[in-house]
This record gives C-alpha cells, sequence and structure tokens, in this order.
C-alpha cells in the first residue's frame, strides 16, 4: 500500500472526480429505473414488481441482496424484457455512457448479449447497431456536459447456450466499428468454457480479444480452464484465485501454480467487490481478496458488474475500498492504469489514456491540498 497521509487519502468528491477505467459493466444490469418504467410503458409490458421508478430501485436492490438466485435472476428478465427495439436499445446505450462520464469514468468497455434482444424480431447486426448508436450519442452528450468517455462494447455469448461461434463471428464484422472484444457470461457450474473453445479457437485465429467470465461462483476449475484451455485475455471477476492462496496468521503467503501463472503473466482480474458480496464470492468488503491482491500485485482492477442490482456506480465502489482498506489516490490511480493497460484498445490509444487523461487528473487531485487553508 501506498503513503498514507491525510493529504492523498481521497475524500468523496475527490473520488467522483477522479479519472476511472471500466472493463466489466453489464449494459442490462444498468438502466435507470426511471426508463423501465417508461420503455415498460411505451412498449405495454406489464410484468414490473412496480411501476413507480423509487420504488422499482428498491426492489431491484431487494431482488438482488435476497439470496436467491432465482429472484436475481428475475430482476434481469425485467431489464431485458425492455430492451427488445432499436429506440429502447440506443435510449439505455446512450443513459449508460452519459451516466458513467458523470461519474468520472473515462473509459468504460460495456458487455451486452445480442441473442438476447430479439424477441421483438431485431437481428443480431442491429441489436449491436442501435447499442453503438446509443454509445456514440452518449458520448456526445457528456462532452456538452463537460464530461470526457470513450465506450466500447463486449459482445457477450450465453454460456447455456449454443451461439458462442455466431456471435464471436459478430464481434470480429464490429471490431473496426464500436466493438472491442467477446466474452461469455451465465451461470459457470454445468456449463464450463470449454463448451465453446470453437469460438475462442476462432477469435485467436483472428487476432482478437475475449475475456471470460471464471472464478466468480464456480472455483479455480473455472479459472484453469478459461486460461489455459481457452486462452482468455481476462478473466471476469477472477475473484477465486484467492483458493489457491495460503496466508498464515503471521502474514506469511504462499502462491500455488495458478496464482502463481495468473500473477506473472500479468492477466487481469476484473474484481467487482459489492457484486461479489451479493453472490456470496466474498462475506464482507474487510474479508474481500481484493486486498490482498492488491498488497500482492496481482493484476487486479475495480469493477460494477450491475449498477442497477448493486445500487452501486464506480465512485461508490471506491469509496468502499478506501474506507476499508485506507487506500489512497495512489491506490485509486493503480487500479485504474490496471483497468486501462488491460483494456481491448489499441496500444498507443491506452497509454495515451494514461499519460494525458488519468496521470494528469490524479495529480491534479494531488496536490490540492497544497492549496487548503
Amino acid at each position: 500500500m501506498t503513503s498514507q497521509t491525510l493529504n492523498t487519502i481521497p475524500n468523496p468528491q475527490q473520488i467522483r472526480r477522479a479519472p476511472k477505467a471500466l472493463l466489466h459493466d453489464h449494459l442490462d444490469g444498468g438502466l435507470r429505473p426511471a426508463t423501465i418504467v417508461e420503455l415498460a410503458a411505451e412498449a405495454g409490458y406489464d410484468a414490473l414488481p412496480e411501476t413507480d421508478a423509487g420504488r422499482l430501485e428498491s426492489w431491484f436492490r431487494e431482488s438482488a441482496d435476497s439470496g436467491s438466485l432465482e429472484r436475481y435472476l428475475e430482476t434481469f428478465s425485467h431489464t431485458v424484457g425492455v430492451m427488445q427495439t432499436r429506440e429502447a436499445l440506443t435510449r439505455v446505450a446512450a443513459e449508460c455512457a452519459e451516466d458513467l462520464a458523470a461519474d468520472g469514468v473515462v473509459y468504460a468497455e460495456i458487455r451486452f448479449a445480442p441473442e438476447q434482444h430479439l424477441e421483438k424480431g431485431l437481428t443480431l447486426e442491429e441489436v449491436v447497431e442501435a447499442v453503438n448508436e446509443g454509445f456514440r450519442e452518449g458520448e456526445q452528450r457528456a462532452r456538452a456536459q463537460g464530461n470526457r468517455i470513450r465506450v466500447g462494447a463486449l459482445l457477450t455469448a450465453m454460456r447455456h447456450a449454443a451461439r458462442a461461434l455466431e456471435i464471436a463471428e459478430l464481434a470480429n464484422r464490429y471490431r473496426e466499428l464500436g466493438v472491442v472484444g467477446f466474452d461469455i457470461a451465465g451461470a459457470e457450474a454445468g456449463h464450463p468454457p470449454t463448451r465453446h473453445l470453437d469460438a475462442f479457437e476462432y477469435l485467436k485465429r483472428e487476432n482478437n480479444h475475449f475475456t471470460i467470465h471464471a472464478g466468480e461462483a464456480f472455483g479455480l476449475p473455472s479459472i484453469w480452464q478459461a486460461l489455459q484451455w481457452c486462452g482468455a485475455d481476462r478473466l471476469g471477476h477472477g475473484v477465486r484465485i484467492i483458493d489457491d492462496i495460503q496466508e498464515d496468521s503471521g502474514g506469511s503467503v504462499k502462491l500455488g501454480r495458478l496464482a502463481s501463472y495468473v500473477r506473472d503473466k500479468r492477466i487481469p482480474l476484473e474484481l467487482c467487490p459489492t457484486s461479489n458480496l451479493q453472490t456470496g464470492a466474498a462475506p464482507s468488503y474487510e474479508e474481500h481478496p481484493i486486498g490482498l491482491l492488491r498488497r500482492l500485485h496481482f493484476r487486479a482492477t475495480v469493477n460494477t458488474d450491475n449498477r442497477l442490482m448493486s445500487g452501486t456506480s464506480m465512485s461508490k465502489e471506491f469509496e468502499h475500498l478506501v474506507r476499508t482498506f485506507h487506500y489512497t489516490l495512489d491506490d485509486m490511480q493503480w487500479f485504474t492504469v490496471n483497468a486501462m493497460k488491460s483494456s481491448f484498445i489499441p496500444f498507443d490509444e491506452r497509454l495515451a489514456m494514461i499519460n494525458e487523461v488519468i496521470k494528469p487528473g490524479y495529480a491534479e487531485l494531488k496536490s490540492e491540498w497544497l492549496f487548503r487553508d
């Protein structure tokens, strides 16, 4: 951990203003409650549990915290249920970019599963184009409000379905048109990533990027398969790598072979603290593996996963970590640079974001104490 002087431990306002990079956020997990209500009314979708935006927001959070997997999954049936037209997808994507930018996020990779938005006749291509249009619109709105953000799309295939290769090919076709990579998501147990080897082999032949949800609900075998069989560039969550790390009462740490490999190879971990608490991957912020992984210099990043269901934002995630681990602006910058280094945009663009946006932003925040009374 870096210096912990009062001058560098950020307050909530500084955390919000700090430039942040986000790698793991689901489009269908971050809608504005009021937007859900309005889109449902427009589409004639009558299955919402609440039609008041405030009560609906509470329902989403309570359902995600209930400990019931069925109730948690139900939350996504409602958000996906109102995201079935081009106009709805464009609106949701634009608001996503706008909301993230207002929270200080300067770079984001937002994932969505095109196959889940076909109920009203859209094609896979139309879904991707609608979402990309929304991201560009949201970037423009953010600029008009004095905020800057760049958003890339990750196309997700559902691991329990059989369309991974089709979605991988779709991601490759749109890689110069706003799509930066590929992902698979869904229940890990019983649905190993090795079922989709044809998709991963295709992406590797095409020199394309992909991340795999692994090491969240399932343990080390899921991480091992994602890396050694599938060749993932990043691990979606990856929090269960802690199962291959032993720490004794004296603070001495021993890494197993898989954990050593992940650290040595600088494989990025898309950690989502609040979401991990909801799914039981960690019992509390204090006991979340991110503390030890940070101390051991794994390529750890901080992410939101599902902002609506978790009632969170990037600023709130960092507020929890600052309060729990006494992280400083230097620590925040470390996590942010990790994320930017691990993004799927070209190297020179990553470097420019780090050197021209992220580091200057933190330098300005760290210098403010010089001008306080």
